[in-house]
């Protein structure tokens, strides 16, 4: 598999807390300079300090992503300051914990927006200097649940869905130019990050995650490793290939489980309603960036089906030779029997 590993600057979004945090800070560990977009001043502040404190330098850049003439003018300086652009990560989110018939068309309108078309408005700048040099990676930072709705995340749901969309149309388009250009997915499970904390909810419980949940690592090294490989898509954690899969064999089926159990697995008993209160969806909160969310005791920093994922010479080796350890006992258990 091509790799590319002379990365020198990448572009963030959502890049002061969670995922985009941590992987900001893991790119800049492999010596990237890195520009960090995000709407929060001083957390850029913070963000940018932790990326200089590695030795390489930051660009803070505050702006919403659903603004694309903001995004078009980060790209510009980015570019200016930072130099050309080897990997834009559209990462930056919103969402809204609620039933279909309680969210508001402005609450709706604004997840898509954000979630939605900071991606469009990203991948838009991003492939249109990158086409020209004919060099560059996007990376978008996806769900499982772009192939598997829940329930209380309508609009985030349609939101991944689409980018999935939008993704496979760009995809094509870089083909008819023979492009070296590369965009890919990570689809990502459940993740412990400040979120949970911010995120507006008309739940009667604070919103939690649907366990297993991966801490943000996990995912930053999944984006880096996409970043540097050729890979379509990128799949991290065994709940996301099981939610996938299983969407494919039996999609009815799992409508009906998560109408029963997809309310529960999303409200947390231990937190009280006056936990839920506190809302990022048209301004951030101040004071509360950081890469990792409440549920660290829950929450796994190793995932198995990634290091397979990403190893698929040596899965390859191993499955190999169980499947001809195994055709070797059946062959001398075959022969003994004929003996007898």
């Amino acid at each position: 598999m091509e790799r590319n590993t002379a990365l020198r600057t990448i572009v963030v979004t959502g890049a002061t807390a969670g995922v985009g945090r941590a992987t900001a800070l893991a790119f800049a560990q492999r010596g990237a300079n890195v520009a960090l977009i995000a709407r929060d001043t001083d957390a850029l502040e913070a963000t940018a300090a932790d990326i200089r404190a590695l030795g390489v330098d930051a660009l803070q850049i505050a702006l919403d992503v659903s603004d694309a003439d903001a995004v078009e003018a980060a790209a510009e300086r980015v570019e200016r300051e930072l130099g050309p652009i080897d990997v834009w990560v559209n990462n930056a989110m919103l969402t809204v914990f609620s039933p279909v018939t309680e969210i508001t068309a402005d609450e709706f309108a604004r997840v898509t927006n954000v979630t939605y078309l900071g991606f469009v408005w990203g991948s838009m700048a991003a492939a249109k200097r990158m086409i020209a040099r004919n060099r560059g990676t996007i990376v978008q930072v996806g769900s499982a649940l772009a192939y598997r709705s829940i329930p209380l995340q309508s609009a985030y749901c349609g939101a991944k869905h689409a980018i999935r969309g939008f993704t496979d149309a760009l995809r094509c388009e870089l083909l008819h130019l023979k492009s070296r250009v590369h965009v890919t997915m990570v689809q990502m499970p459940a993740l412990n990050t400040p979120q949970f904390d911010w995120a507006d909810s008309h739940m009667p419980r604070a919103p939690r995650p649907v366990a297993p949940i991966f801490q943000p690592e996990v995912a930053a090294r999944a984006i880096v490793w996409a970043a540097t490989h050729r890979r379509r898509e990128l799949y991290v954690g065994s709940s996301t290939l099981k939610a996938i899969l299983a969407n494919k064999l039996a999609p009815g089926w799992l409508d009906h489980y998560l109408g029963r159990t997809g309310y529960r697995a999303q409200e947390d008993p231990r937190r009280s309603p006056s936990d839920a209160t506190r809302s990022n969806l048209w301004k951030p909160i101040t004071g509360l960036h950081r890469v990792r969310g409440c549920f660290d005791a829950e929450a796994t920093a190793r995932s198995p089906t990634l290091w397979l994922a990403t190893h698929r010479g040596t899965t390859l080796g191993i499955v190999g030779a169980a499947l001809a350890l195994t055709v070797f006992g059946l062959s001398a258990a075959g022969r003994r029997r004929a003996r007898f």
